[in-house]
């Protein structure tokens, strides 16, 4: 008897378990990957990228027939506004947790908005810091619609993950949500997004392909957009990075005509030191690399490499470096250099978080190659004439 009892009480209490009544289920929702903001006649218009998640979830090859995404598009007074004329003409639930990259055009970028912008989306509950921050010239519509090479999964492009191709080459270093905020509070208060171009150099067997390429930065500050620093003007970007970083260098060889060499490099290391003297700051700069060369035509030494190496090296760096001047940018947040490493002479100095740069305020700039690898046993060419 008292096991029956125990019985009814036990099943009398399933009754009042909620369960999970409120959870929607995964299938009943849409996934946002990606969005755009551009900002035009004093509006707001925002691109809603939706993937469908049935396309990824057993390989990384889509079904080639199935559409992988669709893009959303609505304009309004405020960026909430347009979300939610977007909202009306949806089917399902949006999940944002699932967002990976955010696009700014040039024009959201010039306005007042584009900090505003940024704060809204670290503020949504489902959005996370990690988001990659992109900046473009090009139709943001277009970028949104692009999908990788040989048809992968937009989970696997470039600006869902530009880790995987910063590998091969770093030319310009990706800058999540978190960075972008800790960049705009730091000493300096500018950050460099990098710039989404459309890149027409593919071709399918059957007709033209596009991709997206990352070509430069666009420079954001406290107190609005500067400007974009992007193809050979940005070259000298990669060299400044505090990480390790991979490129590559063609030059000329000396004395030689029409004789160019491309070398891939790996930064090993970079050293940036104020000098403090009289009050006024300049910085040495030392970098350390490896080197290795794929192919040459002729007899070439390790000393002529490495002459070619630092002529080229050089040159990107101070182009850079000039070009940002000419915008009143930071561009390798020397500010912050002498900042960590002497706060009382950075308080002296600094201007709205900035100290003044001109031309001569890299003192030294010594580039070091460490090692030159032929790729193979000699520098002496494999098929001789």
């Amino acid at each position: 008897m008292k096991k029956k009892i125990i019985l009814i009480i036990s099943l009398t209490a399933t009754l009042f378990l909620s369960g999970c009544w409120d959870v929607s289920e995964p299938q009943r929702m849409y996934y946002i990957l990606g969005v755009g903001i551009d900002f035009k006649d004093d509006q707001y218009e925002i691109f809603m990228q939706i993937i469908d998640f049935a396309t990824v979830a057993k390989s990384e090859q889509p079904n080639q027939t199935s559409t992988q995404a669709e893009i959303g598009r609505a304009k309004g007074k405020t960026m909430e506004e347009a979300f939610f004329k977007l909202y009306r003409s949806i089917d399902q639930k949006v999940f944002w947790g699932h967002m990976t990259h955010l696009i700014l055009s040039e024009e959201a970028m010039k306005s007042e908005h584009a900090v505003p912008i940024i704060d809204s989306f670290l503020r949504h509950r489902e959005t996370r810091y990690q988001i990659w921050a992109y900046s473009t010239q090009d139709s943001i519509e277009e970028i949104l619609l692009i999908t990788p090479i040989i048809n992968k999964s937009l989970t696997a492009s470039k600006l869902s993950n530009p880790l995987n191709s910063g590998a091969q080459e770093s030319f310009v270093e990706p800058i999540n949500l978190r960075k972008l905020i800790v960049g705009l509070n730091e000493p300096g208060h500018e950050v460099s997004i990098p710039l989404v171009t459309v890149n027409k150099k593919w071709q399918t067997t059957d007709q033209s392909s596009v991709e997206t390429a990352l070509t430069g930065v666009g420079v954001l500050s406290k107190d609005g957009f500067k400007g974009f620093i992007k193809d050979d003007a940005a070259r000298g970007m990669q060299w400044m990075l505090g990480e390790k970083s991979r490129g590559e260098v063609t030059f000329k060889l000396e004395g030689r005509e029409n004789d160019y060499l491309t070398v891939d490099l790996e930064k090993l290391s970079l050293d940036v030191k104020p000098i403090v003297k009289n009050n006024h700051v300049k910085f040495e700069i030392a970098i350390t690399f490896n080197a290795i060369v794929n192919g040459f035509k002729g007899k070439v030494t390790s000393d002529e490499i490495r002459e070619g190496i630092v002529k080229q090296i050089k040159k990107d760096i101070k182009a850079t470096y000039e070009e940002a001047l000419k915008m009143d940018i930071d561009i390798f947040r020397l500010s912050e250099y002498l900042y960590r490493n002497n706060v009382k002479t950075w308080k002296t100095l600094e201007v709205d978080g900035k100290i003044p740069l001109t031309g001569e305020s890299i003192s030294k700039l010594d580039i070091h190659v460490n090692k030159v690898s032929p790729g193979r046993k000699t520098f002496d060419e494999t098929i001789e004439e």
